[in-house]
Protein backbone atom coordinates (compact mmCIF):
# COMPACT_ATOMS: atom_id res chain seq x y z
CA UNK A 1 0.00 0.00 0.00
CA UNK A 2 1.09 3.37 -0.67
CA UNK A 3 1.91 5.85 2.32
CA UNK A 4 0.12 9.08 2.55
CA UNK A 5 3.15 11.03 1.50
CA UNK A 6 3.85 9.47 -1.86
CA UNK A 7 0.43 9.88 -2.72
CA UNK A 8 0.34 13.11 -1.73
CA UNK A 9 3.75 13.54 -3.79
CA UNK A 10 2.49 11.78 -6.92
CA UNK A 11 -0.67 14.66 -7.06
CA UNK A 12 1.03 17.67 -6.84
CA UNK A 13 3.33 16.60 -9.78
CA UNK A 14 0.49 15.20 -11.98
CA UNK A 15 -0.64 18.81 -10.73
CA UNK A 16 2.06 20.28 -12.17
CA UNK A 17 2.62 18.95 -15.75
CA UNK A 18 -1.09 19.29 -15.77
CA UNK A 19 -0.60 23.17 -15.16
CA UNK A 20 2.34 23.05 -17.30
CA UNK A 21 0.53 21.66 -20.35
CA UNK A 22 -2.16 24.22 -19.75
CA UNK A 23 0.05 26.76 -20.03
CA UNK A 24 1.93 25.33 -23.23
CA UNK A 25 -1.69 25.19 -25.08
CA UNK A 26 -2.60 28.99 -23.86
CA UNK A 27 0.75 30.12 -25.32
CA UNK A 28 0.15 28.85 -28.65
CA UNK A 29 -3.12 30.85 -29.11
CA UNK A 30 -0.79 33.81 -28.66
CA UNK A 31 2.26 33.07 -30.82
CA UNK A 32 5.29 35.02 -30.43
CA UNK A 33 5.84 37.63 -32.93
CA UNK A 34 8.61 36.93 -35.37
CA UNK A 35 11.77 38.94 -33.93
CA UNK A 36 12.24 41.33 -37.48
CA UNK A 37 8.61 42.30 -36.96
CA UNK A 38 9.31 43.68 -33.12
CA UNK A 39 12.01 45.56 -34.53
CA UNK A 40 10.69 46.70 -37.84
CA UNK A 41 7.22 47.10 -36.66
CA UNK A 42 5.60 45.10 -40.05
CA UNK A 43 3.20 42.47 -38.84
CA UNK A 44 2.03 39.69 -41.35
CA UNK A 45 -1.70 40.06 -42.74
CA UNK A 46 -3.79 37.43 -44.97
CA UNK A 47 -2.76 37.15 -48.61
CA UNK A 48 -5.56 38.73 -50.24
CA UNK A 49 -5.10 37.32 -53.97
CA UNK A 50 -6.97 34.35 -55.51
CA UNK A 51 -5.00 31.55 -55.96
CA UNK A 52 -3.35 30.85 -59.44
CA UNK A 53 -0.52 29.14 -61.40
CA UNK A 54 2.14 30.57 -58.65
CA UNK A 55 2.22 29.94 -55.18
CA UNK A 56 0.73 31.87 -52.79
CA UNK A 57 2.41 34.87 -50.78
CA UNK A 58 3.17 36.71 -48.14
CA UNK A 59 1.96 40.07 -47.29
CA UNK A 60 2.58 42.39 -44.38
CA UNK A 61 1.28 45.98 -43.24
CA UNK A 62 2.78 48.75 -41.13
CA UNK A 63 0.72 52.08 -40.46
CA UNK A 64 -0.77 52.74 -43.93
CA UNK A 65 1.81 50.60 -45.80
CA UNK A 66 1.43 47.25 -47.44
CA UNK A 67 3.87 44.98 -48.60
CA UNK A 68 3.04 41.74 -50.81
CA UNK A 69 5.64 39.47 -52.27
CA UNK A 70 5.37 36.30 -53.60
CA UNK A 71 8.02 33.71 -56.05
CA UNK A 72 7.04 33.53 -59.71
CA UNK A 73 8.36 29.75 -60.28
CA UNK A 74 10.37 29.76 -63.58
CA UNK A 75 8.58 33.01 -65.43
CA UNK A 76 11.56 35.06 -65.98
CA UNK A 77 12.21 35.42 -69.81
CA UNK A 78 15.73 36.31 -70.00
CA UNK A 79 17.80 33.90 -67.54
CA UNK A 80 20.65 35.78 -68.23
CA UNK A 81 19.70 39.37 -67.65
CA UNK A 82 17.02 39.27 -65.89
CA UNK A 83 14.23 42.06 -65.51
CA UNK A 84 15.62 45.40 -67.45
CA UNK A 85 12.82 46.70 -69.33
CA UNK A 86 9.46 48.37 -67.26
CA UNK A 87 7.30 46.55 -69.73
CA UNK A 88 8.32 43.90 -67.73
CA UNK A 89 7.59 45.20 -64.12
CA UNK A 90 4.03 46.11 -65.79
CA UNK A 91 3.36 42.38 -67.07
CA UNK A 92 4.64 40.30 -64.05
CA UNK A 93 4.39 42.23 -60.73
CA UNK A 94 1.18 42.09 -59.78
CA UNK A 95 0.05 45.04 -60.10
CA UNK A 96 -3.41 44.35 -62.23
CA UNK A 97 -4.44 42.71 -59.12
CA UNK A 98 -5.23 45.88 -57.18
CA UNK A 99 -6.27 47.67 -60.23
CA UNK A 100 -6.48 46.51 -63.69
CA UNK A 101 -6.16 49.90 -64.77
CA UNK A 102 -2.74 51.16 -62.67
CA UNK A 103 -0.94 54.41 -64.49
CA UNK A 104 2.54 53.79 -64.33
CA UNK A 105 3.85 57.30 -62.98
CA UNK A 106 7.57 57.50 -63.80
CA UNK A 107 9.95 55.51 -65.49
CA UNK A 108 11.53 52.49 -63.67
CA UNK A 109 14.64 52.06 -62.05
CA UNK A 110 17.25 49.66 -60.94
CA UNK A 111 16.71 47.70 -57.86
CA UNK A 112 19.05 45.51 -56.05
CA UNK A 113 17.00 43.18 -52.59
CA UNK A 114 19.88 41.41 -51.13
CA UNK A 115 21.11 39.75 -54.17
CA UNK A 116 18.18 39.90 -56.16
CA UNK A 117 18.33 42.34 -58.62
CA UNK A 118 15.72 43.72 -61.18
CA UNK A 119 13.48 46.52 -61.86
CA UNK A 120 10.76 48.97 -60.17
CA UNK A 121 8.40 50.91 -61.05
CA UNK A 122 5.45 53.19 -59.00
CA UNK A 123 1.81 53.53 -60.14
CA UNK A 124 -1.03 55.02 -59.39
CA UNK A 125 -3.94 52.79 -58.69
CA UNK A 126 -7.59 52.88 -56.91
CA UNK A 127 -8.08 50.54 -53.90
CA UNK A 128 -10.59 50.30 -51.41
CA UNK A 129 -12.34 53.29 -53.55
CA UNK A 130 -9.29 55.82 -53.00
CA UNK A 131 -6.39 56.73 -55.34
CA UNK A 132 -3.07 55.46 -53.75
CA UNK A 133 0.55 54.83 -55.01
CA UNK A 134 2.50 51.39 -54.93
CA UNK A 135 5.73 50.23 -56.54
CA UNK A 136 5.80 47.15 -58.29
CA UNK A 137 9.35 45.13 -57.62
CA UNK A 138 10.28 42.13 -59.99
CA UNK A 139 13.51 40.76 -59.09
CA UNK A 140 15.02 37.24 -60.48
CA UNK A 141 17.03 34.51 -59.32
CA UNK A 142 18.47 32.41 -62.43
CA UNK A 143 15.41 31.80 -64.24
CA UNK A 144 12.36 32.40 -61.40
CA UNK A 145 10.94 35.77 -60.49
CA UNK A 146 10.45 37.30 -56.91
CA UNK A 147 7.68 40.31 -57.42
CA UNK A 148 6.69 42.64 -54.50
CA UNK A 149 4.02 45.45 -54.34
CA UNK A 150 4.45 48.37 -51.67
CA UNK A 151 1.26 50.30 -51.65
CA UNK A 152 1.02 53.22 -49.57
CA UNK A 153 2.39 56.75 -48.96
CA UNK A 154 5.30 55.21 -51.09
CA UNK A 155 5.90 58.77 -52.92
CA UNK A 156 7.36 59.29 -50.09
CA UNK A 157 11.48 58.34 -50.28
CA UNK A 158 12.15 57.23 -46.56
CA UNK A 159 8.84 55.39 -46.21
CA UNK A 160 10.01 53.38 -49.51
CA UNK A 161 13.06 52.93 -48.27
CA UNK A 162 12.33 51.50 -45.02
CA UNK A 163 9.79 48.87 -47.07
CA UNK A 164 12.92 47.97 -48.68
CA UNK A 165 14.64 46.83 -45.90
CA UNK A 166 11.95 45.61 -44.52
CA UNK A 167 12.12 42.62 -47.59
CA UNK A 168 15.71 42.28 -46.94
CA UNK A 169 15.24 41.11 -43.04
CA UNK A 170 15.57 37.64 -42.40
CA UNK A 171 11.66 37.16 -42.41
CA UNK A 172 11.24 38.01 -45.97
CA UNK A 173 14.61 36.46 -46.97
CA UNK A 174 14.49 32.96 -44.94
CA UNK A 175 11.48 32.10 -46.67
CA UNK A 176 12.00 33.43 -50.33
CA UNK A 177 15.49 31.79 -50.31
CA UNK A 178 13.67 28.38 -49.44
CA UNK A 179 10.95 28.30 -51.75
CA UNK A 180 14.30 28.89 -54.25
CA UNK A 181 16.16 26.83 -53.18
CA UNK A 182 15.72 23.58 -55.13
CA UNK A 183 15.63 25.30 -57.99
Amino acid sequence: MLSRRTILQTSLAGSMVAGLAGLAAFANFYPKPDRDEEITGWRRIPWPFPRDAFPAGRAWKRDDTEVYIRPKLGLCGNCDAGVVEDSEVDRVSDIDLLDEQFVPLREGKRIQLTDLTGRARLYRIRKGGRERVAEGIAVSYKCDLVVAIVVGPVADDAILKNAHRFLETNTVQVWINALLEGR
